[in-house]
């Protein structure tokens, strides 16, 4: 429990507050939002307004080198449309530092050219 505690909730903490800013820094004046982040190796990322489906964003996304999960997949048993579940991406930033920072900036590259 300390190692967890004074260790590894420090470092992961420490990166989600990295993605963070860099999405803020990076999707400045677009329509988005970042879910809570309440410990996950992981970001939720709400993309407003987004005007294709996050699985075509994952398609986009997966040729230029990028992976990210389509929200839809998290709405099992779901059969009422709802937009919401068309515009949330799952991004995770436990990979090495220049890892994450650059597929963050291939994700808002393409979110902004969507815009």
């Amino acid at each position: 429990m300390q190692v967890s505690r004074e260790v590894i909730k420090p470092h992961y903490g420490k990166k989600s507050q990295q993605a963070v800013g860099q999405l803020q820094a990076e999707l400045d004046g677009l329509p988005y939002a970042i879910h809570k982040p309440e410990g996950a190796l992981f970001l939720w990322l709400w993309l407003k307004n987004l005007p294709i489906t996050t699985e075509e964003l994952y398609q986009r996304l997966k040729t230029k080198g990028v992976l990210v999960v389509p929200g839809h997949y998290f709405f099992p048993g779901l059969n009422e449309p709802w937009k919401h579940k068309e515009e949330c991406i799952r991004v995770t930033f436990a990979q090495d530092e220049e890892v994450v920072s650059r597929g963050l900036s291939i994700i808002a590259e393409e979110i902004r050219s969507l815009h």
